[in-house]
Protein backbone atom coordinates (compact mmCIF):
# COMPACT_ATOMS: atom_id res chain seq x y z
CA UNK A 1 0.00 0.00 0.00
CA UNK A 2 1.41 3.35 -1.02
CA UNK A 3 0.77 6.57 1.10
CA UNK A 4 0.40 10.10 -0.76
CA UNK A 5 -0.72 13.24 0.13
CA UNK A 6 -3.36 14.67 -1.46
CA UNK A 7 -4.54 16.31 -3.28
CA UNK A 8 -5.02 15.28 -7.15
CA UNK A 9 -6.06 18.03 -9.77
CA UNK A 10 -8.89 19.31 -8.26
CA UNK A 11 -12.53 18.19 -8.76
CA UNK A 12 -13.82 21.35 -10.49
CA UNK A 13 -17.92 22.04 -10.88
CA UNK A 14 -18.24 20.84 -14.32
CA UNK A 15 -16.72 17.07 -13.50
CA UNK A 16 -13.74 18.39 -15.37
CA UNK A 17 -9.82 18.15 -14.02
CA UNK A 18 -8.31 21.55 -14.52
CA UNK A 19 -5.49 23.58 -13.26
CA UNK A 20 -6.74 27.15 -12.14
CA UNK A 21 -4.89 29.72 -11.17
CA UNK A 22 -6.37 33.08 -9.78
CA UNK A 23 -4.21 36.41 -11.01
CA UNK A 24 -4.81 39.74 -9.99
CA UNK A 25 -2.81 42.38 -12.12
CA UNK A 26 -3.60 45.89 -12.84
CA UNK A 27 -1.47 46.29 -15.94
CA UNK A 28 -3.64 44.94 -18.82
CA UNK A 29 -0.05 44.68 -21.19
CA UNK A 30 1.06 41.90 -18.83
CA UNK A 31 -2.31 40.29 -18.55
CA UNK A 32 -2.53 40.04 -22.81
CA UNK A 33 0.86 38.70 -23.01
CA UNK A 34 1.04 36.38 -20.09
CA UNK A 35 -2.64 34.90 -19.83
CA UNK A 36 -2.65 32.74 -23.54
CA UNK A 37 0.88 31.61 -22.66
CA UNK A 38 -0.43 30.37 -19.04
CA UNK A 39 -3.77 28.72 -20.90
CA UNK A 40 -1.81 27.28 -23.73
CA UNK A 41 0.03 25.10 -20.64
CA UNK A 42 -0.79 21.82 -19.16
CA UNK A 43 0.55 22.72 -15.65
CA UNK A 44 -1.42 19.52 -14.33
CA UNK A 45 -1.19 17.37 -17.38
CA UNK A 46 -4.75 19.29 -17.63
CA UNK A 47 -6.04 22.28 -19.15
CA UNK A 48 -5.30 25.56 -17.43
CA UNK A 49 -8.12 28.03 -16.58
CA UNK A 50 -6.84 31.64 -15.58
CA UNK A 51 -9.06 34.18 -13.94
CA UNK A 52 -7.92 37.31 -13.79
CA UNK A 53 -8.41 40.68 -11.75
CA UNK A 54 -7.16 43.90 -12.67
CA UNK A 55 -8.58 45.74 -8.76
CA UNK A 56 -7.26 44.31 -6.01
CA UNK A 57 -10.85 45.41 -4.40
CA UNK A 58 -12.53 43.17 -7.33
CA UNK A 59 -10.52 40.11 -6.25
CA UNK A 60 -11.29 40.49 -2.69
CA UNK A 61 -15.05 40.45 -3.23
CA UNK A 62 -14.47 37.30 -5.46
CA UNK A 63 -12.39 35.46 -2.47
CA UNK A 64 -15.09 36.03 0.01
CA UNK A 65 -17.40 34.82 -2.51
CA UNK A 66 -15.76 31.90 -3.37
CA UNK A 67 -16.61 28.56 -1.64
CA UNK A 68 -13.64 27.76 0.97
CA UNK A 69 -13.81 24.09 -0.33
CA UNK A 70 -13.15 25.13 -4.15
CA UNK A 71 -10.04 27.01 -4.09
CA UNK A 72 -7.66 27.94 -6.87
CA UNK A 73 -4.46 26.08 -7.59
CA UNK A 74 -2.01 28.73 -7.78
CA UNK A 75 -2.06 32.42 -6.75
CA UNK A 76 -0.54 34.87 -8.94
CA UNK A 77 -0.21 38.23 -7.61
CA UNK A 78 1.43 41.76 -8.50
CA UNK A 79 2.67 43.89 -5.40
CA UNK A 80 2.05 47.65 -6.34
CA UNK A 81 -1.67 47.85 -7.92
CA UNK A 82 -3.08 51.34 -9.17
CA UNK A 83 -0.27 53.25 -6.98
CA UNK A 84 -0.87 51.28 -3.99
CA UNK A 85 2.37 49.43 -2.53
CA UNK A 86 -0.78 47.28 0.32
CA UNK A 87 -2.54 45.75 -2.88
CA UNK A 88 -1.40 42.90 -3.56
CA UNK A 89 -1.07 41.96 -0.06
CA UNK A 90 -4.12 42.86 1.04
CA UNK A 91 -5.14 40.23 -1.62
CA UNK A 92 -2.35 37.56 0.03
CA UNK A 93 -3.75 38.07 3.33
CA UNK A 94 -7.47 37.35 2.18
CA UNK A 95 -6.38 34.45 0.31
CA UNK A 96 -4.59 32.56 3.50
CA UNK A 97 -7.43 33.89 5.83
CA UNK A 98 -9.69 32.14 3.21
CA UNK A 99 -7.18 29.07 2.08
CA UNK A 100 -4.17 28.62 4.56
CA UNK A 101 -2.47 26.15 2.14
CA UNK A 102 -2.92 28.09 -0.84
CA UNK A 103 0.92 28.47 -2.35
CA UNK A 104 1.11 32.02 -3.67
CA UNK A 105 4.01 33.88 -6.71
CA UNK A 106 4.26 37.67 -6.58
CA UNK A 107 4.98 38.37 -10.22
CA UNK A 108 6.28 42.17 -9.59
CA UNK A 109 8.49 44.94 -11.41
CA UNK A 110 9.71 45.49 -7.43
CA UNK A 111 12.13 42.09 -7.35
CA UNK A 112 14.98 43.10 -5.02
CA UNK A 113 13.41 45.84 -3.15
CA UNK A 114 11.40 45.89 0.49
CA UNK A 115 8.69 44.65 -0.98
CA UNK A 116 9.99 41.91 -1.87
CA UNK A 117 11.14 41.27 1.60
CA UNK A 118 7.61 42.28 3.18
CA UNK A 119 6.63 39.53 0.54
CA UNK A 120 8.44 36.81 2.09
CA UNK A 121 8.54 37.93 5.31
CA UNK A 122 4.78 39.02 6.75
CA UNK A 123 2.49 36.95 3.47
CA UNK A 124 4.41 33.93 3.32
CA UNK A 125 5.01 33.95 -0.57
CA UNK A 126 5.81 31.06 -2.37
CA UNK A 127 7.80 32.65 -4.56
CA UNK A 128 9.01 36.04 -6.10
CA UNK A 129 9.08 36.79 -9.74
CA UNK A 130 10.67 39.68 -11.77
CA UNK A 131 8.75 40.78 -14.80
CA UNK A 132 11.57 42.51 -16.44
CA UNK A 133 13.83 39.70 -16.90
CA UNK A 134 15.17 37.29 -20.09
CA UNK A 135 12.98 34.39 -21.14
CA UNK A 136 10.13 35.75 -18.70
CA UNK A 137 7.40 33.42 -19.95
CA UNK A 138 9.56 30.56 -19.78
CA UNK A 139 10.79 31.67 -15.88
CA UNK A 140 6.95 32.14 -15.16
CA UNK A 141 6.00 28.63 -16.54
CA UNK A 142 8.91 27.01 -14.49
CA UNK A 143 8.05 28.70 -11.11
CA UNK A 144 4.11 27.59 -11.44
CA UNK A 145 5.22 24.64 -12.93
CA UNK A 146 7.35 23.71 -9.13
CA UNK A 147 4.61 24.66 -7.46
CA UNK A 148 2.68 21.47 -9.01
CA UNK A 149 5.57 19.16 -9.02
CA UNK A 150 5.64 20.14 -5.12
CA UNK A 151 2.25 19.45 -4.12
CA UNK A 152 2.74 16.16 -5.88
CA UNK A 153 5.36 14.95 -4.20
CA UNK A 154 3.72 16.03 -0.76
CA UNK A 155 1.17 14.20 -2.03
CA UNK A 156 3.06 10.79 -0.73
CA UNK A 157 2.25 11.86 2.49
CA UNK A 158 -1.36 12.65 3.67
CA UNK A 159 -3.63 9.81 1.88
CA UNK A 160 -3.63 6.02 1.28
CA UNK A 161 -3.16 5.39 -2.29
CA UNK A 162 -4.11 1.77 -3.71
CA UNK A 163 -4.69 1.83 -7.76
CA UNK A 164 -7.59 3.98 -8.28
CA UNK A 165 -8.30 4.08 -4.98
CA UNK A 166 -7.42 7.40 -2.71
CA UNK A 167 -8.39 8.08 0.74
CA UNK A 168 -7.18 11.87 2.48
CA UNK A 169 -5.98 11.05 6.01
CA UNK A 170 -6.70 14.23 7.16
CA UNK A 171 -10.59 14.98 5.67
CA UNK A 172 -11.14 11.10 5.50
CA UNK A 173 -12.29 11.95 2.22
CA UNK A 174 -12.41 9.66 -0.71
CA UNK A 175 -11.69 9.18 -4.07
CA UNK A 176 -12.48 6.61 -7.10
CA UNK A 177 -10.76 7.46 -10.41
CA UNK A 178 -10.36 11.32 -8.68
CA UNK A 179 -14.41 11.36 -8.10
CA UNK A 180 -15.13 12.04 -4.32
CA UNK A 181 -17.46 9.66 -3.34
CA UNK A 182 -20.77 11.34 -2.11
CA UNK A 183 -23.95 9.71 -0.24
CA UNK A 184 -25.92 7.84 -2.81
CA UNK A 185 -28.96 8.81 -1.82
CA UNK A 186 -28.47 12.29 -2.55
CA UNK A 187 -25.13 13.07 -4.72
CA UNK A 188 -25.14 16.63 -3.48
CA UNK A 189 -24.21 15.67 -0.03
CA UNK A 190 -21.04 14.05 1.26
CA UNK A 191 -20.64 10.33 1.80
CA UNK A 192 -21.29 9.96 6.01
CA UNK A 193 -18.03 10.29 8.29
CA UNK A 194 -18.80 6.22 9.36
CA UNK A 195 -18.89 4.53 6.02
CA UNK A 196 -15.50 6.90 5.11
CA UNK A 197 -13.96 5.53 8.01
CA UNK A 198 -15.17 1.86 7.86
CA UNK A 199 -13.72 1.94 4.61
CA UNK A 200 -10.32 3.23 5.71
CA UNK A 201 -9.85 0.58 8.06
CA UNK A 202 -10.27 -2.02 6.01
CA UNK A 203 -7.96 -0.76 3.02
CA UNK A 204 -5.58 -0.46 6.19
CA UNK A 205 -6.22 -4.21 7.27
CA UNK A 206 -5.66 -5.56 3.65
CA UNK A 207 -6.01 -8.58 3.32
CA UNK A 208 -7.01 -9.56 6.61
CA UNK A 209 -10.61 -9.12 7.34
CA UNK A 210 -12.53 -7.08 10.18
CA UNK A 211 -15.46 -8.75 11.80
CA UNK A 212 -18.30 -6.61 12.99
CA UNK A 213 -16.56 -6.84 16.99
CA UNK A 214 -13.37 -5.16 15.62
CA UNK A 215 -14.84 -2.55 13.96
CA UNK A 216 -16.72 -1.44 16.42
CA UNK A 217 -13.68 -1.10 18.35
CA UNK A 218 -11.99 0.64 15.92
CA UNK A 219 -15.22 3.51 15.43
CA UNK A 220 -15.18 3.18 19.36
CA UNK A 221 -18.65 1.79 19.49
CA UNK A 222 -20.42 0.14 21.75
CA UNK A 223 -20.34 -3.66 20.20
CA UNK A 224 -24.04 -4.12 21.85
CA UNK A 225 -24.92 -1.34 19.76
CA UNK A 226 -22.95 -1.85 16.51
CA UNK A 227 -24.89 -5.15 15.18
CA UNK A 228 -23.61 -7.33 11.80
CA UNK A 229 -27.08 -5.22 10.60
CA UNK A 230 -25.42 -1.91 10.76
CA UNK A 231 -21.96 -2.92 9.54
CA UNK A 232 -23.53 -4.09 6.16
CA UNK A 233 -26.01 -1.04 5.74
CA UNK A 234 -22.49 0.55 5.78
CA UNK A 235 -20.96 -1.76 3.39
CA UNK A 236 -24.19 -0.98 1.05
CA UNK A 237 -23.77 2.48 0.97
CA UNK A 238 -19.90 2.48 0.37
CA UNK A 239 -20.62 0.10 -2.70
CA UNK A 240 -22.83 2.33 -4.11
CA UNK A 241 -21.27 5.33 -3.72
CA UNK A 242 -18.29 3.66 -5.58
CA UNK A 243 -21.26 3.03 -8.43
CA UNK A 244 -22.28 6.63 -8.49
CA UNK A 245 -18.28 7.79 -8.41
CA UNK A 246 -17.55 5.02 -11.72
CA UNK A 247 -20.35 6.40 -13.44
CA UNK A 248 -21.52 2.88 -14.50
CA UNK A 249 -24.46 1.29 -12.52
CA UNK A 250 -23.82 -1.78 -11.04
CA UNK A 251 -19.79 -1.80 -11.80
CA UNK A 252 -18.19 -1.72 -8.76
CA UNK A 253 -20.80 -3.98 -7.60
CA UNK A 254 -19.54 -6.98 -10.10
CA UNK A 255 -16.34 -5.77 -8.93
CA UNK A 256 -17.04 -7.11 -5.12
CA UNK A 257 -19.12 -10.43 -6.70
CA UNK A 258 -15.97 -11.22 -8.45
CA UNK A 259 -14.19 -11.19 -5.19
CA UNK A 260 -12.47 -7.30 -5.21
CA UNK A 261 -12.98 -4.39 -4.13
CA UNK A 262 -15.14 -4.83 -0.50
CA UNK A 263 -15.79 -8.27 0.06
CA UNK A 264 -17.78 -10.46 1.97
CA UNK A 265 -15.59 -12.94 4.22
CA UNK A 266 -16.83 -16.42 5.01
CA UNK A 267 -20.09 -16.52 7.51
CA UNK A 268 -18.47 -14.40 10.69
CA UNK A 269 -19.96 -10.98 9.33
CA UNK A 270 -16.42 -9.83 8.24
CA UNK A 271 -15.55 -7.90 5.30
CA UNK A 272 -12.20 -6.89 3.53
CA UNK A 273 -11.01 -4.64 1.18
CA UNK A 274 -9.38 -6.50 -1.97
CA UNK A 275 -7.45 -4.10 -4.17
CA UNK A 276 -8.59 -3.18 -7.17
CA UNK A 277 -5.95 -2.55 -10.70
CA UNK A 278 -6.84 -2.00 -14.67
CA UNK A 279 -6.91 -5.31 -15.50
CA UNK A 280 -9.72 -5.97 -13.41
CA UNK A 281 -11.63 -3.45 -14.36
CA UNK A 282 -11.17 -3.61 -17.82
CA UNK A 283 -12.36 -7.41 -17.72
CA UNK A 284 -15.19 -6.05 -15.73
CA UNK A 285 -16.11 -3.39 -18.64
CA UNK A 286 -15.57 -5.84 -21.15
CA UNK A 287 -18.02 -8.18 -19.84
CA UNK A 288 -20.68 -5.43 -19.44
CA UNK A 289 -19.83 -4.51 -23.25
CA UNK A 290 -20.62 -7.88 -24.24
CA UNK A 291 -23.89 -8.11 -22.01
CA UNK A 292 -24.93 -4.91 -23.57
Amino acid sequence: MVTARAVDAEERQDGEFMADILWVEDQTHWIDKFKPILESTAFDDAPTRVTTFRFAEAACQHIKQSKADEPPDVALLDANMNGNDEAGFTVSRLLKKKWPQLPIIYLSEHSGTGIEEQAFEQTDARDFIAKHQPNIEQVLCWRIRAVFKRRAKAAVEDSIVQGPLRIDTTTWEVFWHGQKLMNPTNAKRPLGPTPRKILRYLVEASPRPLTTWQIAGKLNTDPDKFSYASYRQHIRTLRHAFDQASGRRGAFMKLCQSGRGIVTFGDEGAYCWRPIDDNDENSNRSEGDAAS
